[in-house]
């Protein structure tokens, strides 16, 4: 799986938002700076975001962004469909889809289990566990394996 610029830049600001929830709302350039994520790409992923219904835009001086509902019920996935779309597809299409002949007619259940553990993460890490530095333990332990921080 790549993740793109996008969606970590648009997890990290949905986090930055979880991290100052029940302040004011928060205006771009804040969350640019502190997450070091250029303004201009930044504003394009909140707009996809407020349309994607997890951000909430207010005008005037005192305006800015935030979240749209409680953080803890916002995941990770939730914030990759809404700017990259499904979470895994195969040459634009849902894994299932896919069709293949001979040796590689069981390719497509592959692509299928990838998108089911890939779920399993996303799905169940919201931006507030993030932003508080505690993920569920599963994920801890995923992570804690030294195995998976070696590049292959």
């Amino acid at each position: 799986m790549r993740i793109s610029a996008k969606a970590d830049y648009a997890v990290r600001a949905m986090v930055e938002l979880a991290a100052t929830a029940g302040e004011r709302p928060v205006k771009a350039e804040r969350i640019a700076t502190a997450q070091g994520i250029p303004l201009n790409f930044l504003e394009n992923i909140l707009g996809e975001l407020r349309h994607a219904g997890l951000v909430r835009s207010h005008r005037g001086a005192e305006g800015g962004f935030r979240l749209a509902r409680d953080p803890a019920e916002i995941t990770i996935a939730d914030v990759i469909r809404a700017v990259e779309g499904p979470l895994a597809s195969v040459r634009g299409a849902p894994p299932e889809e896919s069709e293949y002949l001979g040796a590689s007619a069981a390719l497509p259940r592959v692509w299928i289990a990838v998108r089911a553990n890939l779920r399993r993460v996303v799905e169940h890490v919201t931006v507030a566990d993030v932003a508080c530095g505690r993920l569920p333990k599963g994920i801890d332990k995923l992570a804690d394996d030294p195995d998976v921080w070696v590049t292959r």
